[in-house]
């Protein structure tokens, strides 16, 4: 399995991206001395779909899947894109506060720690539904990781269309998310332009 190895911090930078996206509470030092020319719209584009695969730690095979997905359903491709990366279990269990960063999310998903509706789920790119009920399985409740999670995580709102217990450690899919309540800094039009070339 490839798997993106850059460090975090550094590819905030490098794509304009503040770290609180990625669940990192800190900022880089450095400053970013070159001066950008002006970006071509191939270049914008490019930057656009290279920030949303970063952002949800998807690789360019499955990120082209998805836009094929988003293109077969009706409405807006960007917004529909935007909103099956938004439906993936790893971040689904990232915006409920059951991880800290995303990453952590991925591998908390994939060591079985996670159930969607009673059954042990351990594939990050499973896609929730509405009225799915995500919980941490009774087994791993009392992990440290889950439990310095919802500590750090107190400070970040919950989403409109999910709903958190955390008593429970569980959380429910009202609905699936729409364009406004995606709150990333993302322009999903670019990136279809990008594909539909």
């Amino acid at each position: 399995m490839a798997v993106d190895r850059t460090p975090v911090l550094k590819r905030c930078r490098a794509l304009d991206i503040d770290p609180i996206v990625m669940g990192i509470n800190k900022k880089s030092n450095r400053q970013l001395k070159r001066q950008r020319r002006n970006e071509s719209e191939y270049g914008r584009q490019l930057r656009e779909k290279q920030k949303a695969k970063f952002i949800y730690g998807v690789l360019e095979k499955q990120f082209h899947m998805y836009y094929e997905k988003a293109l077969k359903i009706e409405g807006i491709t960007g917004d529909n894109l935007l909103t099956i990366l938004e439906s993936r279990l790893d971040n689904v269990v990232f915006r409920l506060g059951f991880a800290r960063t995303r990453k952590e999310a991925r591998q908390t998903v994939r060591h079985g720690h996670i159930t969607v509706n009673g059954k042990r789920v351990d594939i990050p790119s499973y896609r929730v539904k509405a009225g799915d009920v995500v919980a941490v399985a009774p087994k791993f409740k009392d992990l440290l990781p889950i439990k310095e999670a919802l500590i750090s995580s107190e400070h970040m709102a919950v989403p409109a269309w999910l709903e958190v217990d955390i008593e429970k450690l569980t959380g429910t899919v009202l609905q699936l998310p729409t364009r406004d309540q995606i709150d990333l800094d993302l322009d999903a039009q670019l990136i279809v332009e990008l594909y539909s070339k």
